[in-house]
């Protein structure tokens, strides 16, 4: 009858939660469905809005814009991966001089949007450098700069969340700090954050839509190009619905094949064990030295 966290609810707050539920669905298909409304009302599904979508060169041009969203995703991906990596175990070291130069670069860079980023790479340093950066390198630099530095926090919390008999046990073995880390705590780590690593992808995929600010020819870059032709009635409303449904797709395949990722990784640990690489199974003696410690 009642739960870790609450009691469970008796039968008026089972149907309280009914009516509330009942409630909040209608509320919502109403204003999905007053939405739809508007947009028939205003012309928004007419053939002539949509009649630029049906023209081959544009839709090999949002193919290309499509590609031009992955290219810097994949980059930016990697990037922010490394960086993170890289940045927490900075943080994590135990000699300030190097630990806090590593803490205020994290720091800094989280906390500057992406958006910010990305127009002083493009317009504000390169001029005053006397250089000119393309529009490609300021959205993937911009990218691997937050989403590294919001990464590192979350390597950092999940090495810190390990028992720390882990990597006592560890270092009473006999491995290397780098070992202990590389061996131990990292993959533990990684296992125990995936989710979360998975949603920052996910952003990283979606905050390149902020390229279009840089000009880069990107899904949302060719989507207001195509919604400004006054000659197809200005189809902003149609060129919105195809970049949404775009990056609705991408990112859908993306948690798809990280969640495939995952479900692969935990069965090949089930069947194989401690990876190989692992000198002298260093998780398994780690792991029990720390429940001997």
């Amino acid at each position: 009858m009642s739960s870790v966290l609450y009691d469970a609810p008796g039968p008026k707050g089972r149907t309280r939660h009914l009516v509330f539920g009942i409630v909040s669905t209608l509320v919502v298909l109403a204003i999905i469905a007053f939405v739809l409304w508007r947009f028939l009302a205003t012309g928004q599904f007419s053939a002539q809005k949509w009649q630029i979508f049906s023209f081959p060169r544009v839709q090999q041009t949002l193919v290309n814009a499509a590609g031009a969203t992955l290219s810097a995703f994949g980059v930016a991906a990697v990037g922010s991966l490394v960086l993170g990596l890289v940045l927490a175990v900075g943080r994590l070291s135990e000699h300030p001089s190097v630990s806090r130069p590593f803490h205020w670069f994290t720091e800094l860079f989280r906390a500057i949007p992406v958006l910010i980023l990305m127009m002083l790479l493009y317009y504000g340093l390169p001029p005053a450098l006397g250089l000119r950066w393309p529009p490609y390198l300021a959205v993937v630099v911009a990218l691997i700069l937050y989403n590294g530095s919001v990464l590192a926090e979350v390597f950092r919390a999940g090495i810190e969340a390990l028992p720390k008999g882990q990597r006592e046990a560890g270092l009473a073995i006999g491995l290397r700090k780098s070992q202990v880390m590389g061996s131990i705590l990292l993959p533990q780590a990684v296992r125990s954050m995936l989710p979360v690593i998975i949603s920052q992808l996910v952003v990283t995929l979606k905050d390149t839509a902020l390229g279009f600010i840089v000009t880069y020819n990107e899904i949302l870059f060719q989507a207001k190009f195509f919604g400004s032709q006054v000659q197809y009635g200005s189809p902003i409303i149609p060129s919105a619905l195809v970049a949404g449904v775009l990056y609705v797709g991408m990112c859908l395949i993306l948690s798809g094949l990280a969640k495939l990722a995952e479900r692969q990784l935990r069965r090949s640990q089930k069947v194989s064990g401690p990876r190989r690489g692992a000198p002298i199974g260093a998780t398994q003696a780690a792991q029990g030295a720390a429940e001997t410690i």
